[in-house]
């Protein structure tokens, strides 16, 4: 017998294998073989730009989580798995725009969240494709961005090396942990829903790295937006959000992508389109995860909606902590499953 079964290999399921297997315990991880969210994510680090109107206590759970992110970064390889240290630029297209933002930005400076304001002439100067219509933003220097595509290959590297095994059934042992995000609520009962976005990936011309180095959110005529750049020539633009399950990539949600994208960083025009793929986060009600036993010799670690990548270490490591010791840590307390029952 195993001593912990993990169901689910994104991000969130390997780290978890990988943290209890160096800890000598005897872990497999099961694999359907089926992409999740991650394959779609943008694979943004960003709990200051995320951090939203009444959600404070997330926000110092993805401040924490993103605090340990360059550790565990190192640890698999940071230029393996794309780890960007540039920082991120908040950028406002319209007056509208610039209000909205700025309502955002006082509310996460209020939080003691390190973002500086910037004028046009700012941002330009630290990217020049942006639109010269740009009115306005702000500066996340902590704010950083991983490829997840890379992460999860590094992962299963890592957790294989540390003695996981990956199967395609479960078997027996101590202690299960679901991390299946959206198929988690068929496994657990829980309410995990899946909220579909549709993301673009574009490539540079000549396979040289995009004009602009910053990950840059945007607000573009009311739409929101970002803009992920990548060393090989990939940029991915995100992402919409629909209350939906199907996969169905559409061609308004591709014009609107573009459409915004291209406002703030014109020169994306003239990228090649290589991909339009849709995904499905796990959202929960109140959009915060669901980690923490639910049942005798089961946990879960899921419903982290658009947090999963950011989120990573962190839910690793108490979960990790929780399987040795059987006892949650406090931090846990706001994400225990039975908050729903």
């Amino acid at each position: 017998m195993k001593d912990v079964t993990v169901v689910g290999a994104g991000p969130i399921g390997l780290a978890i294998a990988w943290r209890c297997a160096t800890r000598g315990m005897a872990v497999e991880v099961v694999d359907d073989g089926r992409r999740g969210a991650w394959h779609a994510s943008a694979g943004m680090l960003g709990p200051v730009a995320e951090a939203y109107f009444g959600e404070a206590a997330l926000t110092a759970f993805l401040v924490e989580s993103a605090r340990r992110w360059p550790a565990f970064a190192a640890e698999l390889g940071a230029e393996e798995v794309g780890y960007r240290t540039e920082g991120t630029l908040v950028v406002a297209l319209t007056g509208d725009d610039l209000a909205e933002a700025e309502r955002l930005r006082a509310y996460q400076t209020g939080l003691g969240l390190p973002i500086t304001a910037l004028r046009p002439t700012q941002l330009r100067d630290r990217e020049p494709l942006l639109s010269p219509r740009v009115r306005g933003g702000a500066h996340a220097p902590d704010d950083h961005q991983v490829d997840p595509r890379r992460l999860v290959p590094a992962l299963r590297r890592a957790a294989a090396a540390a003695g996981a095994t990956i199967v395609r059934e479960p078997g027996p042992a101590r202690v299960t942990v679901i991390a299946a995000g959206t198929g988690s609520a068929a496994l657990t009962g829980l309410p995990v829903r899946p909220v579909k976005g549709q993301i673009i990936r574009l490539r540079a011309p000549g396979q040289q790295p995009p004009g602009f180095s910053h990950v840059i959110r945007g607000y573009a005529d009311g739409r929101h937006i970002y803009l992920v750049p990548r060393l090989d020539g990939e940029v991915v633009v995100g992402a919409t959000v629909e209350e939906r399950a199907d996969a169905q990539v559409t061609a308004g949600g591709v014009a609107e992508l573009l459409r915004a994208a291209g406002d703030l960083v014109p020169e994306i025009y003239e990228y090649e389109l290589a991909e339009a793929i849709a995904g499905h986060r796990p959202g929960t009600p109140d959009n915060a995860p669901l980690i923490g036993t639910h049942g005798d010799g089961v946990i879960v670690a899921t419903g982290h909606y658009r947090h999963g990548i950011v989120l990573t270490p962190l839910t690793a490591d108490l979960v990790a902590d929780l399987v040795e010791t059987g006892e949650p840590d406090p931090m846990l307390g706001p994400y225990a499953p039975g908050r729903f029952a």
